[in-house]
């Protein structure tokens, strides 16, 4: 009998320890640094800040982007011969009388518009840019590998689903960089005198920031266009924009086929 019950002491001593253990192990893991709750949001995620009103400094193809270019005029786009043909027939009457003004503010070419762009968080996990030019709006979707983005009919400016590249932290300043994928587009034109992209083009976008609050900030946006119907190689553009200190000279514009002058 007093074997039994020394048996019985030892079992609630060591059933305390084990609970105690199971209790006290994952609160010191994860104050080693373990995992503790959800990861962060995108949001809270971030390595770089990219919101605010940017105003685009244009040093890169400024004779085609502040001028609407003559017809005919696609140097530089590496179009295949369907796009040429294509391009060749722009007609921007026909354009504003079928309501297809809009067709050079698509997402494909819309940073390369003359006009400011403000970027804010819609929500945790989706990024908004808005633009001066043509008064539109573009929302980024921070969505998981393993998942698929929402079916959507083609747009203007397509499904846009973003993640955040080369993060650095771990006791230096945190950086990184933004990639944006865009698909489900509706035809548009890369330059406003008709220069296509079709609806299987599919737009590829790497945002970066450098600078600082001192010195001022800059926003650097790549971006690369595949599109097999209308070019023979990607079409590669690099669009550079400054930080203002508000958006108190923010003024959208309609779209429109004419000069931005």
């Amino acid at each position: 009998m007093a074997l039994r019950i020394a048996q019985i002491r030892a079992f609630v001593v060591f059933a305390g320890v084990a609970i105690g253990c199971s209790i006290l192990m994952p609160l010191a893991y994860a104050q080693r640094g373990g995992p503790a709750g959800p990861p962060p949001t995108p949001k809270a995620a971030a390595p770089i800040d990219i919101t605010g009103t940017w105003v685009p400094l244009l040093t890169e193809d400024w004779r085609v982007r502040m001028v609407t270019p003559k017809k005919g005029d696609y140097e530089s786009v590496p179009l295949n011969p369907e796009g040429r043909r294509v391009a060749d027939t722009w007609d921007p009457a026909k354009d504003e009388a079928a309501g297809q003004q809009c067709k050079a503010y698509g997402a494909a070419s819309l940073l390369r518009v003359p006009g400011r762009i403000r970027i804010s968080w819609e929500s945790d996990t989706v990024l908004k840019i808005e633009t001066e030019a043509g008064t539109q709006t573009r929302r980024l979707q921070f969505i998981p590998a393993s998942q698929q983005p929402p079916a959507a009919p083609p747009s203007l400016q397509g499904v846009s689903v973003a993640a955040w590249e080369n993060v650095l932290g771990r006791g230096q300043a945190r950086t990184g960089n933004m990639k944006v994928v865009t698909r489900d587009l509706t035809p548009g034109y890369l330059r406003k005198n008709g220069v296509p992209y079709s609806e299987n083009a599919v737009l590829t976008e790497y945002f970066n920031v450098v600078g600082d609050q001192a010195t001022g900030r800059w926003l650097i946006v790549t971006s690369v266009v595949d599109d097999p119907t209308y070019l023979t190689q990607r079409f590669i553009t690099s669009s550079h924009f400054k930080q203002e200190a508000d958006g108190s000279k923010w003024n959208p514009t309609a779209c429109t086929n004419r000069s931005e002058e």
